[in-house]
């Protein structure tokens, strides 16, 4: 083996890391959401823990945010909670941040 071997597999090992540790994150993060929409919806923890994981498997829809986005949106307005794109997008970045916390302090 030579040391650029040693270094290219190194940062293949980093690259894999860091993409895993990347879903890992919006995984955690669509969860939040979820939460977060379902207290609004005054949902009960069975089934906020249910609609938790229908938003993570939105995000599975597209790339990007939009997915998830308008599937919370969409069932907020259902439930008659007053929220638009802007108070879901405000908190799918607090949410982000909290689930890079959440996944960063566990190691």
């Amino acid at each position: 083996m030579t040391t650029f071997d040693d270094r290219e597999r190194a940062f293949e090992t980093k690259f894999a890391r860091d993409e895993e540790l990347a879903f890992r994150i919006v995984a955690r993060r669509n969860r939040l959401l979820g939460q977060w929409a379902a207290e609004l919806m005054k949902l009960t923890p069975a089934e906020a823990d249910a609609y938790a994981k229908t938003v993570v498997h939105a995000d599975l829809e597209e790339a990007g945010d939009d997915d998830v986005v308008r599937k919370v949106l969409g069932d907020l307005t259902s439930a008659g909670v007053e929220a638009d794109e802007a108070d879901v997008r405000r908190a799918l970045e607090e949410q982000t941040v909290e689930a890079r916390r959440q996944l960063l302090e566990v190691k």
